[in-house]
């Protein structure tokens, strides 16, 4: 086992000798969901790919030794603290403490489809050695900065994507991290919004990637030809508290959501209940970005470390104060002061690009909410900013 440690990143290369049939049964899960993450890039399924792919078929039946397959991996501090020591695990010891966790295909997809349709012509292959790279983290911030780092100059994949590397260790980090969501929907296990807290997946992959280039107006889909959006990101996950950061604004998210919740009338309108208020997305990353926007500072004018740490216990603060005043009230008077009828008004205006428009409206509803301190007799002033 060949390790080398990326003392930039706090991360390490662990290159091993495997048997294929160990490596399939590995990422046997990875591979069926894509490398775990709707959006990244699945098998190719045009017409040249597959003559390719059974051109790779074909070769490795005739013993072609495939390059290196690169997979990530969030491990516990256990076994990053062997990895930097001597004597290092041998190759069963470490892949038996990497199969307990979220293991994700970085690099290989092909080949790895490849390998297992050439295992069900000619069972031989199972037993053949074959080379895997591991990139071996301890936490998901250094693993995405590393990858991130790694794909420039590449086919352009768009930011959702390659965050999609991460995704299963990064939603783990969130729920460990963010107490206040109380359950997450996943492909995997889908699900309806029936209280306050409760998250789809995807909303907070994109959550994160709008925290982080601190704009409200983040086209998933768009490529990584902007070049800033990128630097943006890499710099940003850079700042060892970034990550900290993240999961206090989530937090603070979280946390309001489940006291408006407390609030619903019989009517039937868009907000008749408080949830419906972070219920949609628009809310949410309006939020997110006034809070990354008022601690990280606007992109390209960074705030010091020492300012935004003053801030985000700011922030810390004055969501403490105002969930245990909302908390105290009664339903009645929350509806008061959440004014759900006054920002139906500005929402049902007829706008072009609805989505845009709305999340501009939230955005400086809550930038208004934090330069108050928290501290507003009501919620009208917020929507009335824009």
């Amino acid at each position: 086992m060949d390790v080398l440690h990326d003392s930039r990143t706090n991360c390490f290369s662990v290159l091993v000798e495997m048997r294929t049939r160990d490596y399939l049964e590995l990422i046997r899960d990875a591979h069926a969901k894509r490398g775990i993450i709707s959006g990244q890039r699945d098998v190719l399924k045009t017409t040249t790919a597959k003559r390719i792919r059974d051109r790779m078929v074909s070769d490795i039946r005739q013993g072609a030794v495939l390059p290196p397959v690169v997979l990530g991996a969030v491990v516990g501090e256990d076994l990053a603290i062997r990895l930097g020591e001597w004597p290092l695990p041998d190759n069963d010891a470490f892949v038996e403490k990497i199969a307990r966790g979220e293991v994700s295909i970085i690099d290989g997809m092909q080949r790895t489809a490849a390998l297992f349709a050439a295992s069900e012509i000619d069972q031989a292959i199972l037993v053949r050695p074959m080379r895997v790279e591991f990139w071996v983290a301890r936490a998901v911030r250094s693993l995405i900065y590393r990858m991130l780092v790694l794909n420039t100059g590449q086919v352009p994949w768009t930011l959702a994507r390659q965050l999609s590397v991460v995704y299963a260790p990064l939603l783990v980090e969130i729920e460990k991290n963010v107490p206040a969501i109380q359950r997450l929907f996943t492909p995997d296990k889908p699900g309806r919004r029936t209280g306050g807290g409760e998250f789809s997946s995807d909303a907070l992959v994109e959550l994160y990637l709008a925290f982080s280039l601190r704009k409200t107006n983040v086209d998933s889909k768009e490529s990584l030809s902007e070049e800033f959006s990128r630097l943006d990101f890499v710099e940003n996950l850079a700042n060892p508290r970034f990550q900290e950061y993240f999961y206090a604004a989530l937090t603070a998210l979280g946390e309001l959501d489940l006291s408006f919740d407390r609030y619903s009338d019989a009517t039937k309108a868009r907000f008749s209940r408080g949830r419906d208020i972070f219920g949609s997305q628009p809310a949410r990353i309006g939020f997110i970005v006034a809070i990354a926007q008022y601690v990280i500072g606007r992109p390209g004018l960074d705030r010091s470390g020492e300012e935004s740490e003053l801030r985000i216990d700011t922030v810390r603060r004055g969501i403490r104060m105002l969930t245990d005043r909302l908390n105290g009230l009664s339903e009645p008077a929350l509806g008061e002061f959440l004014k759900t009828d006054v920002l139906s008004e500005y929402l049902d205006r007829r706008v072009g690009q609805v989505g845009r428009y709305e999340r501009s409206i939230f955005y400086e509803a809550f930038k208004v909410l934090i330069e108050e301190k928290f501290s507003v007799e009501n919620m009208e002033p917020c929507w009335r900013a824009n």
